[in-house]
């Protein structure tokens, strides 16, 4: 059984996931971070001084009284609270992410499409004799028999 799992766990498919998937995690890092430290706060900037990540809205007051200061105040007073900063970062998150798995996805179908419009390379030609299709390397007609130019 531990053999088998073994061969399992080492497929080319499941080590390309396994991959694929830690890339994917570090990538989601990394837009995390751009948007939290480079994106949100000048857009704060612009739209008053805005951090993003102190937006909440409190459902109900912790054990010292509101209003607080920012939402680790909330929390730190055990407040229930729905914090939509953190929502609107996400968003923006995922936003990105999908848009760069679309340009990704876009260029490796075109790829795809520019292999699929050359056409193959010849493996056959036709004997002038007979006009039968014959392998390109033939200089016998396999039909009439026929000696053909070599090349």
């Amino acid at each position: 059984m531990l053999k088998e799992f073994k061969e399992f766990a080492m497929r080319g498919n499941v080590v390309d996931m396994a991959v694929g998937i830690i890339m994917g995690a570090a990538f989601g890092t990394i837009v995390t971070s751009l948007v939290a430290d480079v994106i949100m706060p000048p857009i704060g900037m612009l739209l008053g001084n805005i951090d993003f990540s102190n937006l909440f809205l409190v459902l109900k007051e912790g054990k010292a009284p509101g209003p607080y200061a920012s939402l680790a105040a909330a929390k730190a007073a055990g407040a229930a609270s729905i914090n939509y900063g953190f929502f609107i970062n996400t968003v923006i998150s995922f936003l990105i992410v999908a848009f760069s798995v679309f340009i990704l996805v876009r260029a490796i179908n075109k790829l795809k499409r520019e292999e699929g419009t050359q056409p193959p390379a010849a493996t056959t030609k036709e004997c002038p004799y007979c006009v039968s299709s014959i392998p390109i390397k033939a200089i016998r007609c396999p039909h009439c028999t026929s000696e053909l130019k070599a090349g």
